[in-house]
């Protein structure tokens, strides 16, 4: 198998082409993981592997060098630093709100100005999150303000 990656012109949208004799389960496989990503990620709770989607995680927060993803349904540690989850969460989905939380966009239910610039975003949970001075301008990109 052979992979090349070209640089597209400064007009042209980013694009995967797939050249194969026959469409075999591997090559399918990878297709949906690059078209949808991985819905899923592994956490540790109570020494035990959990699974959870992504689409449950409400935020997750880094505390005392342990970082930690909530759900409606609990809190899980993960292994991944916050630098780490930026690189490999949807940034469509997930955004960087202040220096130890990251949050789902998907599951802010209001969002006002606080003091100092920041702005404070309600989740669906009734949990409150800062939004750093510097975090704000990247969030109205996000929301199209």
């Amino acid at each position: 198998m052979k992979i090349t990656i070209v640089e597209p012109l400064p007009d042209e949208d980013d694009e995967i082409i797939v050249k194969c004799h026959f469409l075999d389960e591997d090559i399918t496989l990878l297709l949906n993981q690059l078209k949808n990503g991985s819905s899923k990620m592994n956490f540790i709770k109570d020494n035990k592997i959990v699974i959870v989607e992504k689409k449950d995680i409400l935020y997750f927060e880094s505390v005392d060098d342990k970082v930690f993803a909530y759900t409606a349904e609990g809190v899980f540690e993960t292994k991944f630093k916050l630098y780490e989850l930026e690189q490999i969460l949807p940034a469509k989905n997930f955004f960087r709100a202040n220096k130890a939380v990251i949050v789902n966009l998907n599951k802010i239910k209001s969002i006002s100005p606080a003091f100092n610039g920041r702005f404070e975003a309600v989740l669906k949970n009734e949990y409150k999150v800062i939004i750093s001075r510097s975090y704000v301008p990247k969030l109205k990109e996000h929301l199209g303000l």
